[in-house]
Parts: structure tokens; C-alpha cells; sequence
């Protein structure tokens, strides 16, 4: 048993930025351990994107870890929170999304994060459930828990506030609604990134204030870096790993990581094991593995997860017919011209390029290929035929002529 309520816990604390009350979270794992009686995690999310990168499932992987360990997840959908917008790390008020926007961005959401999560060990719940209950003397009795001052002390409504940016008051409340919502679902845990501990802290203020018999314990994830090992993962940044990429754009991206930010990838998105990783890692050090070959093991995981077992392989061959083989790819988008058509024109009917003036450019800089064959003429017309036409290393289009 000792053992065992060990090894739940590292696996617990891997990767972890902060926790705070680890003794309720091991009380909950020992007693599950001793008689199968299971624990409420909570995780919220605010359906304000369609989808998700990688970066958002380092929080998911964490809930599929403690399902492992008899915790029940509560898969919160903030479609009320969603429509106030959490006010974290923002410098102006966000736009208050539709409703329609909000289920359908939920909707998305659902189907993505049962890659990973267990479904029969999750429960899905909308906070508009209760708070469309609460009503004005709830939220007035809610409102009454928190200072304007304590309200303040967060750093991005302090520099709003000095700044002389307008603070919408429906701000204030967001993270008393999310603090709300662990009084509504009695959650043990709740799970997020470092820049909600705020918000996170909330959930334990007011489950005390309510008079609930327990406090959440919570636990932060710290942001993922994104492919550049700088910056965090981000789709405004353009260096994220979308969980919708196709299984070839994935693997090449995952393996475009430096060899040093791969066990950060390791240990905050594989399933593998402390042990397993601490031996793939002693095993790149002593020269035993090629830290492409490991690599390629992450690569193929995430892509299975996401895609279907099996695919990651696919994926890795596919790779390395175009890259390590100077093959083409199997799988191309085919575009249809009636009739003779300019080479820049047609890398940007194909997509390849936004532009005609970025067309000319890549071709002046021997980054265009046609059937294999570097050009340098951006004066070419393509006439009746089939032309692969080739954009750096990745990017491939079939134009036909007809």
C-alpha cells in the first residue's frame, strides 16, 4: 500500500508548478486505495476557442493521471463564465461571446479531450446550470466575500487600474462565480495553469465561507513552451501544436523540438512513467539512444493519441519517405486549373503562399520546387499537364491543367 500511495503521488506532483494541501489530495488517493471510494476533481474551461493546442492538454493529461487514482473528473464548461470572460493576464475587457458561439466551442471541446480522458470516469457539467439560479440576492451574498482592495491586489487589475483602463465590475465577479462553482460540485481538487491561482483560491476561500466540511486542495501546471522553447504555446504566436493537425504536420512539428525542450515534452504530455522517461533520458546520455530515435517515440505517441493507434507509425513513415528518402508525399491536395496559369499565381490559388509578391520571393530564394527540379524564374506559366510543386521542405500541391 505504502508503495503504491508513493508512486500515485509522484506521478501526482510530476511536472506540477505548485500545490497547495498535498495531504488532502494523498487522504483521498489512500482512501480510494482502501475502499474504492472515488474523489470530484474539478478542471474549468471557458469555450472561448474552437479548438485546442497541446499547451491546454498538459492540464488534461494531469486529470487522466489522477483518474488512474479514483478521482472523478469534473470536465467544467464555463458557458456562463464564458460570457462575463476571465479577466486574467488581460490588459482591456474581453468580448463577451454569443451563446451559440460558446456551445459550439464546447461542443469541440468535448470531443477532443476524450483522446484523453476516461468518459466513464468524467463528468461534463455547464456552470449555467446553478448560476442562472443564483439570482441577485445569491450573487449580492456572494459578492459580499471579497474586497474591492483583496480585488486589487491582482497584478492585472492593478495595472488596469493604474493605467486608468476600464475595469468592467463583471469582472470582479468572474472569479467568484468560478469560486462559486466548487460550492455547487463540492469539488477535493482543482486543477490550472499558475496564472489562475487567483482564481484557483477562490474555490477554497468561499468553501469555507459557505460552510462546506472541506476545502479544495489545488494544484497548478506550469505553461508549456511552444515549438520555439521560448515562448508559450500559442496559436497568436504561430508555435503551437494543434490537437486537429494532420498526423504528418504533428510528427514534423514534434520533431522540430530541440533535444533539450523534449523532456520537458516528456514529462508534462507522455504517458510514459517517471521511471521509463528517467531511462530514455540515461539512456541519450550514455550514448545508448539517438536523440532523434526518442524523439520519434514522442512524436508517435501523440499522434496516436489524437489520430488512433497506429497512425504515429504511419505518420513516421510518411516522414521519412519525404524527408529522409527526398520522396513525395502519398497523400497531396490536388488543385484544377482550366487553363495555363502563372506559377505564382498558382502557389496561391493552392495555398501554398498568400501572396504573389511572397511567391516571387520564395522562388528567388530556391525554396520552389516543380516536379522535384529547384527554379528560379517567377516568370514560369504552367500549361496542360500534372506539376507537383514544392514549397520548402513540407509544403506540397498537385496542380492539374487540364
Amino acid at each position: 500500500m505504502e508503495k503504491r500511495l508513493e508512486e500515485a503521488l509522484n506521478e501526482i506532483k510530476r511536472g506540477t508548478a505548485e500545490i497547495i494541501d498535498i495531504e488532502g489530495i494523498e487522504k483521498n488517493i489512500k482512501r480510494y486505495f482502501e475502499t474504492g471510494k472515488t474523489f470530484f476533481v474539478k478542471v474549468g474551461f471557458d469555450p472561448t476557442a474552437p479548438d485546442i493546442h497541446l499547451g491546454h492538454t498538459v492540464l488534461i493529461q494531469k486529470m487522466a493521471t489522477f483518474q488512474k487514482y479514483g478521482a472523478v473528473v469534473q470536465f467544467l464548461i464555463g458557458d456562463f463564465t464564458a460570457t462575463i470572460g476571465d479577466p486574467t493576464g488581460k490588459s482591456e475587457t474581453r468580448k463577451v461571446l454569443s451563446k451559440e458561439d460558446v456551445l459550439n466551442n464546447a461542443q469541440t471541446y468535448k470531443e477532443q479531450v476524450f483522446k484523453i480522458l476516461d468518459p466513464a470516469k468524467t463528468e461534463v457539467v455547464f456552470n449555467s446550470t446553478w448560476l442562472n439560479e443564483l439570482g441577485t440576492g445569491g450573487i449580492i451574498s456572494l459578492a459580499s466575500n471579497l474586497t474591492v482592495a483583496r480585488m486589487l491586489e491582482r497584478d492585472d487589475f492593478s495595472k488596469r487600474y493604474t493605467s486608468n483602463t476600464p475595469i468592467a465590475v463583471s469582472e470582479f465577479l468572474y472569479p467568484l462565480l468560478q469560486g462559486y462553482d466548487s460550492i455547487a460540485l463540492k469539488s477535493d481538487v482543482e486543477l490550472g495553469g499558475t496564472d489562475q491561482k487567483f482564481n484557483l483560491l477562490m474555490g477554497r476561500t468561499l468553501q469555507k465561507a459557505y460552510g462546506l466540511n472541506k476545502q479544495q486542495a489545488v494544484l497548478m501546471m506550469p505553461i508549456l513552451e511552444g515549438l520555439d522553447g521560448v515562448q508559450k504555446m500559442s496559436k497568436s504566436l504561430g508555435n503551437y501544436i494543434g490537437v486537429t493537425d494532420e498526423p504528418f504536420d504533428m510528427f514534423g512539428k514534434v520533431l522540430s523540438i530541440s533535444d533539450e525542450l523534449m523532456w520537458r515534452y516528456f514529462e508534462l504530455l507522455s504517458s510514459r512513467s517517471l521511471k521509463e522517461i528517467e531511462e530514455l533520458k540515461a539512456g541519450v546520455e550514455d550514448g545508448s539512444f539517438h536523440p532523434k530515435k526518442i524523439k520519434e517515440e514522442l512524436a508517435t505517441e501523440i499522434v496516436d493519441r489524437f489520430h488512433g493507434v497506429g497512425v504515429g507509425v504511419e505518420a513516421k513513415k510518411e516522414f521519412e519517405r519525404v524527408f529522409a528518402k527526398k520522396d513525395i508525399p502519398t497523400d497531396i491536395e490536388e488543385f484544377v486549373f482550366n487553363s495555363e496559369v502563372w506559377i505564382c499565381q498558382a502557389m496561391v490559388d493552392s495555398k501554398l503562399v498568400d501572396s504573389t509578391s511572397q511567391a516571387r520571393r520564395d522562388i528567388k530564394s530556391n525554396a520552389v520546387s516543380i516536379n522535384q527540379e529547384k527554379i528560379s524564374d517567377d516568370k514560369i506559366n504552367l500549361s496542360l499537364g500534372e506539376y507537383i510543386i514544392q514549397k520548402g521542405k513540407k509544403s506540397f500541391v498537385k496542380v492539374i491543367i487540364k
